[in-house]
């Protein structure tokens, strides 16, 4: 079997462009992938296409060989982009090497280890009334009327690096609205999205532990992963982290200090092939894994198979209950949870294939990203100039 073709699409989430590809082979079979980040929609295709000049031709099955080639012989570091465009074409293998062989990307994983995944709601914070203790309560009781045991949300409005005494003091009092309303048994995830400084974030880690959240999430920026490990030793709330991350080397810098435990890989930037070895690594140094599931409908699907495959699995994140109405329409099977659990599908290959009729009634919007340091991106409604 050859590779001899990959097609790419685009859906206009108003938050996020997704984007999506097919790769055709010479016996008839495709494979779908995904290759969204935030904010590079035209520039992942782009690199999708000249991308693929490397794995034309090869035999979809070496999947192995595909990820190497693809991170590493442009000789250039591409970052989340380069990774995002790899991970949509070796994805696809996966889905076509699955329906050759007549088995769920899980098997192909090395087989179920977890009967059943335990999710936690994100992107249900979307309030009109604004960032308020009592909207984001409001909405949290919603969430749990859904049968949700976890959430995960950002207090903390459009915050970077410090924040003044009003504002710490909302996001706080934000907090334990959330904690009052949902009650003890309930798992809170703080999101942080990359905003602090060390000495800010582990203000905050102070404030919140009395909230006994699960974990603070992405506490400071990724770049200096010493800055992430010292917050991660000092906070008395466990530190998550991991989804900005794009190759094995920097969650092998990570993990070998051993102060994150909870890690929080992104398949999306780097394929399944890095990201079944980082997942290993994780289990090495006694750590969970929760992959980032939050681009589109494939990822999801992707993170519900190798979740399924990890005998260190934690969390599987759920935005698809949150998201605009259609994006269950995208794919002729998506995930949905029942009681605070989701399952992948047993179907071949990742179980799903693309409904290209629904995803060209959304076409590209270029302001159609999370800004995520501008007041009110809470309400997912995307760039909108000053």
């Amino acid at each position: 079997m050859k590779i001899t073709e990959v097609e790419t699409y685009i859906a206009g989430n108003e938050w996020k462009n997704w984007l999506f590809c097919r790769v055709h082979t010479d016996e008839g079979i495709t494979g779908i992938g995904e290759g969204t980040v935030n904010g590079f929609g035209h520039t992942t295709e782009t690199a999708i296409h000249e991308m693929f000049q490397l794995v034309k031709g090869m035999n979809p099955f070496d999947t192995n060989r595909l990820s190497l080639l693809l991170f590493r012989d442009f000789f250039s570091d591409g970052g989340q982009i380069q990774g995002a465009a790899l991970s949509a074409i070796e994805t696809a293998c996966w889905d076509i090497k699955g329906k050759a062989l007549g088995v769920p990307l899980y098997e192909l994983l090395g087989g179920r280890v977890q009967e059943k995944l335990r999710v936690y709601a994100n992107g249900w914070y979307q309030s009109e009334a604004g960032r308020t203790p009592e909207a984001f309560a409001d909405q949290a009781k919603e969430v749990i009327n859904k049968g949700y045991t976890a959430l995960k949300f950002d207090p903390f409005g459009s915050a970077w690096r410090v924040v003044d005494r009003p504002d710490f003091r909302l996001a706080v009092d934000i907090v334990a609205a959330v904690r009052e309303t949902v009650g003890s048994d309930v798992d809170i995830l703080i999101e942080g999205h990359n905003r602090f400084s060390v000495a800010t974030a582990l203000q905050f880690a102070e404030a919140i532990a009395p909230y006994v959240p699960s974990w603070f999430e992405a506490a400071v920026p990724p770049y200096r992963i010493a800055s992430m490990v010292e917050v991660a030793r000092r906070s008395p709330v466990p530190i998550a982290c991991g989804e900005d991350y794009y190759s094995r080397e920097q969650f092998s810098e990570l993990l070998s200090h051993d102060g994150v435990s909870i890690v929080q890989l992104e398949p999306q930037h780097m394929g399944l092939t890095a990201a079944r070895d980082v997942m290993g690594m994780a289990h090495a140094h006694n750590a969970v894994i929760a992959p980032h599931s939050a681009q589109g409908p494939i990822c999801s699907l992707v993170c519900a198979h190798l979740n399924a495959a990890s005998a260190n699995f934690y969390l599987h994140e759920f935005f698809d209950e949150f998201n605009a109405e259609w994006e269950g329409q995208l794919l002729t099977f998506h995930l949905t949870q029942k009681d605070g659990y989701t399952n992948p599908p047993d179907a071949p290959g990742l179980g799903a294939d693309l409904n290209i009729d629904e995803i060209t009634r959304h076409p590209y919007q270029p302001q159609n990203f999370l800004p995520l340091f501008r007041t009110g991106w809470e309400q997912r409604k995307g760039f909108r100039p000053v």
